[in-house]
């Protein structure tokens, strides 16, 4: 599916477009089942270790953690795209389903911003160290990258991987207040980069429950939040950036690579194992400042 002229221009106009159904499940499924096997795998190791009372084999994708997680948290650490660094992910970032709908906004020359997430929106009060990082508060995208980024245009992509509702958290968004720039944020530890009260915008919120196959495109500069998740099932969805290859993504320290391009075909990233390489070696840097350009404050 590739974006019609209407559709550019109503996120021209908005700020967002969101395209229900953009992706199938055969786009999808490769991801959610590497990690339904990577789940099965640690919470069998779990369990041989005595750390939970059962592996929950007969729950859902949308539902096994949870209950994992309500005896022991330790393979939650272990499921951003970073860390878990799963072969299908990386297929799919380079999805060419998913980069048609991209190429209508960012053109023909793309490249994989290093801001990439896979989030599992646990229920409310399972989340280890008693703070979500999935639970946002509102903010701009264009805060959590370095001033280098400014001038440039990068495109979020948000997906749910499941049912993303109101009960579980899903994002909510305040229309067409792009192109005023970098609103002032601050951070505060357990809440995160934030838009200060002043600084706040009057608009209407939209807010946005999403199904598996659902895209938002989303301007960096438009304000969005997410709220916790009061479901007994987990919000899980992905959450990446993507930009004309050249620009700077503001995170100079991790792997960006390219994954679309008509002038030099020879430039796309095809190798999952070197893919892997960069991501080992750019965690292994410490950045001389916070990726976010705010520091926490008690």
């Amino acid at each position: 599916m590739r974006l019609s002229d209407e559709e550019i221009a109503q996120f021209n106009r908005d700020g967002y477009l969101l395209v229900r159904g953009g992706l199938d499940d055969a786009d999808l499924d490769p991801v959610i089942a590497e990690y339904e096997r990577h789940i099965d795998k640690r919470a069998n190791e779990l369990l041989a270790a005595g750390k939970i009372s059962q592996a929950y084999a007969d729950e859902p994708f949308n539902r096994r953690l949870a209950s994992i997680c309500s005896e022991d948290n330790e393979i939650y650490r272990e499921l951003d795209i970073m860390h878990f660094r799963g072969r299908a992910c990386f297929e799919f970032l380079a999805n060419d389903n998913l980069l048609d709908l991209v190429e209508g906004l960012v053109g023909p020359e793309i490249t994989c911003s290093p801001i990439q997430h896979t989030r599992p929106k646990l229920p409310a009060g399972l989340t280890p160290g008693g703070s979500d990082a999935h639970v946002v508060p509102w903010h701009q995208d264009a805060g959590v990258t370095w001033e280098e980024a400014d001038p440039y245009f990068i495109l979020t992509v948000w997906l749910p991987l499941s049912s993303s509702t109101e009960e579980n958290g899903c994002l909510e968004i305040i229309p067409r207040t792009h192109g005023r720039g970098l609103w002032q944020h601050h951070s505060k530890k357990g809440v995160g980069t934030t838009i200060i009260d002043g600084q706040m915008p009057t608009e209407e919120i939209a807010v946005l429950p999403m199904e598996k196959g659902d895209v938002l495109l989303m301007h960096k500069e438009i304000p969005h939040r997410s709220k916790g998740n009061h479901s007994q099932v987990i919000r899980w969805s992905m959450d990446l950036r993507y930009q004309a290859t050249g620009t700077p993504t503001g995170r100079p320290f991790h792997p960006d690579f390219v994954v679309r391009s008509a002038a030099d075909p020879d430039s796309v990233l095809k190798d999952y194992d070197e893919w892997c390489r960069l991501w080992i070696e750019g965690l292994a840097q410490k950045p001389t400042r916070s990726a976010h350009r705010w520091q926490a404050s008690e």
